[in-house]
């Protein structure tokens, strides 16, 4: 594709990839809600993929309540979680934090099952995206559409998940500088939050956290000890898969020059000149 097959298309298609933080769904929501379908794949998730593991765990907590539990096993209540595109927290304290279950930890077991669970759920979410193409136009007459990727979409290890996004979207990579990263470092100091780690990032680091703090066990670590040690390694681990990523199937722009985009006009010109750079 040319920048200007890109600026002439009928309808434009686009997947937002980075870290977590540098600005996807920002970008995304600054794009006009009356043109633009904007497909949250943390929502999908949510709501779909991950909806029944999600309930089982509140319901699990809710049944340690004795007055709660009574009232579950008679039906007289009923619990659902209140996922919004704006709050994904109920995916996020599924997904939880690995270390000390005394301290609000998971279990190493239990933390690889719901690592395994997220991880196949996104990349059914990003095989929904060429469905939802077609339906948001149908249905809804969006001509244009934007996918809002989650941070490990790099490390799906589901080819035909990217295939098909890079068939029925322009991938855009939004790559932060070093002052960025830092920026992002620093916040998941302050509040360190759940994460996806892939099975090779966990094999090789946790056995290196286990050994700078002189522990046996992740369990007898805070969970969040684990989450601030290991974000900084995870951004050095997902930069080069995004770069090929992009290499491959996409596009490449400063996260900087997307923080600047402000109109639909300012996100077009984005896409124009990142396909421009790769040309």
């Amino acid at each position: 594709m040319t920048p200007e097959e890109f600026r002439r298309a009928r309808r434009k298609a686009v997947t937002l990839m980075g870290m977590s933080g540098v600005g996807k769904t920002r970008l995304a929501n600054r794009l006009p809600a009356t043109r633009w379908f904007i497909y949250s794949g943390d929502y999908r998730i949510g709501t779909q993929y991950l909806r029944e593991p999600i309930l089982d765990n509140i319901k699990l907590r809710a049944m340690e309540v004795p007055f709660l539990r009574d009232l579950l096993r008679s039906d007289s209540i009923y619990i659902e979680s209140n996922i919004t595109v704006h709050n994904l927290q109920p995916i996020s304290t599924f997904l939880g934090k690995l270390g000390d279950p005394g301290q609000g930890g998971l279990p190493r077991n239990e933390f690889f099952r719901r690592q395994e669970l997220h991880r196949r759920a996104e990349a059914s979410a990003m095989r929904d995206v060429a469905p939802f193409i077609e339906k948001a136009e149908r249905i809804y007459g969006y001509r244009h559409f934007v996918n809002d990727a989650g941070g490990s979409i790099c490390e799906l290890g589901d080819d035909g998940a990217i295939r098909a996004l890079a068939e029925h979207t322009v991938i855009l990579y939004l790559e932060a500088s070093s002052a960025e990263e830092e920026e992002l470092v620093e916040r998941a100091r302050a509040n360190p939050k759940p994460m996806y780690y892939s099975p090779e990032f966990l094999r090789r680091r946790l056995p290196e956290f286990l050994a700078a703090q002189g522990l046996e066990d992740i369990a007898q670590a805070p969970p969040d000890d684990f989450a601030r040690w290991a974000f900084p390694r995870l951004i050095d681990h997902r930069r080069p898969l995004y770069g090929r990523l992009a290499a491959e199937h996409g596009y490449t722009a400063p996260a900087r020059d997307a923080q600047q985009a402000r109109t639909e006009a300012d996100f077009v010109d984005l896409v124009a000149s990142a396909i421009n750079s790769a040309r």
